[in-house]
């Protein structure tokens, strides 16, 4: 099994940056991806960023050239950095992880973090 810790939403005003962090924990043979996806209110869940093992990315069309994913070298954790955030931006941000298990599921979320834009 596979455990997600995410950290660092928060209030933050528009054009500023916050940092998440996810923390994987567990057992796993090895982590085939990790990504943040968000939830607006009334909105679907939508990918925010992904980042393979093997280092590639893919960013919605909303966050290119605004947010940066990037993992550690153990690929047990995730950052989302986010600059120039605006209010749209505003959503409750879970950590997924795709996962090569040794026993139980292969794709985990995390409780989700609460980011909020507003002046």
């Amino acid at each position: 099994q596979v455990q997600l810790v995410e950290s660092g939403g928060g209030l933050v005003q528009p054009g500023g940056s916050l940092r998440l962090s996810c923390a994987a924990t567990g057992t796993w043979f090895s982590i085939n991806a990790m990504g943040w996806y968000r939830q607006a209110p009334g909105k679907p869940r939508e990918l925010v960023a992904a980042i393979t093992s093997g280092g590639n990315t893919n960013y919605a069309d909303s966050v290119k050239g605004r947010f940066t994913i990037a993992r550690d070298n153990a690929e047990n954790t995730v950052a989302l950095h986010m600059n120039s955030l605006k209010p749209e931006d505003t959503a409750v941000y879970y950590c997924n992880t795709k996962v090569r298990p040794v026993f139980g599921r292969t794709d985990y979320w995390g409780q989700g973090t609460q980011v909020t834009v507003s002046s």
